[in-house]
């Protein structure tokens, strides 16, 4: 099977898929708190306890990370526990299929790419996609797969953080729906800014963005560990894609795999 491995600032996503490219329906997956200070070892250990029985069925592996602690000792464990294993690392070189049109791609984060890949391949038209992690980005991509640039934003989490922390009468709440967006209580002000105030953050540029793609309709996915908190009060999110990354990872090792095939 195929295990792809997404490694973000604040959680490290698991997916298992087909390894034979014959579907890319995900068969199962995981999450696991992402630690800069994890060895090689200490990650190995952990990824295998989550696996569980499927541990000893990898035989190909898709990884990324935006964390560079964590992608040093990520090729280590790669090299040092399956290093029989065919695997792909998506860095600059590797082949994803997606033209660039930034000024400096190299800035372009590997997550970002392969999240336009697994968007264009979902939908076949310019889309928007909107990973809700540590901070929120907002990409957008053209009509022929391009990745046209974004906007990023501080993260929900962040936001919460920083509100508590510089504020000396406010605190962290449970980030759910209030009775109203007119907050009656201290927790409910907090709620109704944060998540009312984060779904009118994205529609806001998402319409901005729709605009500047032709104003056309536009695919808008929304993925990343906090995508749910705003979900339901978006009026433009169409797609919630959890498995978003994963599956550009999957896409990315489909590429790359048949290109060296054709090289043999």
């Amino acid at each position: 099977m195929l295990l792809t491995i997404d490694v973000g600032n604040t959680n490290i996503s698991l997916g298992l898929y087909p390894a034979d490219g014959s579907r890319v329906e995900l068969v199962r997956d995981w999450r696991m708190r992402t630690d800069a200070q994890m060895t090689a070892d200490e990650l190995a250990l952990t990824m295998r306890g989550l696996l569980g029985p499927y541990a000893d069925r990898i035989t190909a592996i898709s990884a990324l990370s935006t964390v560079p602690a964590v992608l040093r000792e990520l090729r280590v464990l790669l090299g040092r526990y399956y290093a029989d294993v065919p695997t792909i690392v998506v860095e600059p070189g590797v082949r994803t299929g997606v033209p660039l049109h930034v000024d400096n791609p190299k800035e372009v984060g590997a997550d970002r790419l392969v999240n336009t890949l697994a968007a264009y391949h979902l939908c076949g038209t310019a889309c928007v996609v909107v990973d809700f992690g540590t901070s929120t980005n907002v990409d957008a991509i053209s009509d022929k797969g391009e990745f046209l640039g974004g906007a990023f934003a501080p993260g929900i989490e962040i936001s919460v953080d920083a509100l508590a922390s510089r504020a000396a009468a406010l605190r962290k709440v449970e980030l759910t729906p209030p009775r109203s967006v007119i907050g009656k209580t201290t927790v409910e002000c907090l709620q109704s800014g944060i998540l009312f105030g984060f779904a009118g953050q994205v529609d806001g540029l998402v319409r901005r963005i729709t605009k500047e793609l032709g104003g056309g309709p536009v695919e808008v996915f929304a993925t990343g560990g906090l995508a749910p908190l705003v979900l339901g009060e978006s009026e433009l999110i169409t797609q919630h894609r959890p498995d978003l990354t994963l599956l550009g990872l999957k896409l990315v090792y489909d590429r790359n795999i048949d290109a060296r095939d054709r090289r043999k």
